[in-house]
């Protein structure tokens, strides 16, 4: 399994101006000074954490679908970020991901934030999903299901081939709950025997809530491999592959993991 490279995107998001997003992180995109396999941008990343989900709302294969496959055919990696998407009447929290093949693939959130009335606007995703790069299995998942380790639990067969190698987080995380964000992120490294990476935003959104970033990479015994701290930018952090591989023979813990299942 080759290294794997990643570009972790933490900013501020102008509210509700979905142009003037895709404009931005263009601007940012082709600043970069290096090549990286994945570009992770945050949650909502076109309009902030909004519950008008009516009024921003896009079908998959316009705006943000498009901007994404453009983008990750010219800088040739793969960009993965959520926004708000119509379809079949319903409204979903829906993380893509672009490849620079042109291909588009979806993970809905799972769990909404009832308590911003995410649920009341937005439908729940029904499934997990695993993408490829490089070898690696990734497992992606959306701000509030970060809560929730059972969804993100990851299982082995029997010759120990683990479900995922990396678990990563797009997020709008408030900074009034960040010491939870830094918690849970490091503990579903640990658990899943896996990398975790998170990125949140920073700045304020249209309704005051106040966001700090902490975007951060975990290493699979629980060890920072980049904390991004407060201010926006943009970080680059390597995974070596190898050394998760050589980690998961040594100290077989999945071993031991209980079964599970998933109504």
């Amino acid at each position: 399994m080759q290294n794997l490279k990643l570009a972790l995107v933490q900013t501020d998001i102008y509210w509700e101006d979905s142009g003037a997003n895709l404009a931005m992180f263009e601007e940012k995109l082709w600043a970069m000074d290096q090549k990286v396999d994945i570009i992770v941008l945050p949650e909502m990343f076109t309009t902030g954490f909004t519950m008008n989900s009516a009024n921003q709302a896009e079908p998959m294969n316009l705006h943000a679908s498009k901007w994404l496959l453009q983008m990750a055919g010219q800088l040739k990696s793969i960009i993965t970020g959520s926004v708000i998407i119509k379809e079949k009447g319903n409204y979903y929290n829906r993380l893509l991901w672009a490849t620079p093949e042109g291909e588009l693939l979806q993970y809905d959130k799972r769990h909404l934030f009832r308590m911003a009335g995410e649920d009341n606007y937005f439908s729940m995703g029904e499934e997990n999903k695993t993408f490829t790069c490089k070898g690696w299995k990734i497992r992606p998942q959306i701000c509030y299901d970060l809560r929730f380790p059972l969804w993100s639990r990851n299982s082995a067969t029997p010759e120990g081939e683990m479900d995922f190698d990396l678990l990563f987080y797009v997020a709008s995380w408030p900074a009034s709950r960040v010491m939870a964000w830094d918690a849970l992120l490091r503990a579903r490294a640990v658990e899943n025997l896996c990398y975790c990476v998170g990125v949140n935003r920073v700045g304020e959104d249209g309704n005051g809530v106040a966001y700090c970033g902490h975007s951060a990479a975990y290493g699979f015994k629980g060890e920072d491999i980049i904390q991004v701290g407060e201010s926006a930018k943009i970080s680059i952090v390597e995974l070596d592959g190898k050394a998760l591989l050589d980690y998961r023979t040594k100290f077989p813990a999945w071993k031991d993991s209980d079964s599970f299942s998933l109504d």
